[in-house]
């Protein structure tokens, strides 16, 4: 929700964008601390998306 790596995670991995934010939180509570270094570390990682009304070159005048 904030960065979009769950969901990306999600994507990539062909599951629910809830099903891998659950698991997030499933892996906090068991290993209190870790989310705190890799989530950050996943959103400068992780390639944005381009929105799907882009256009690939700018439009003729």
């Amino acid at each position: 929700m904030i960065a979009g790596v769950c969901a990306g995670l999600a994507r990539r991995f062909g599951i629910d964008p809830w099903l891998a934010r659950l698991l997030f939180v499933v892996v906090l509570l068991a290993i209190p601390g870790s989310q705190i270094l890799v989530y950050p570390i996943l959103w400068i990682v992780m390639p944005s998306e381009k929105p799907a009304y882009a256009t690939p070159y700018p439009p003729a005048a």
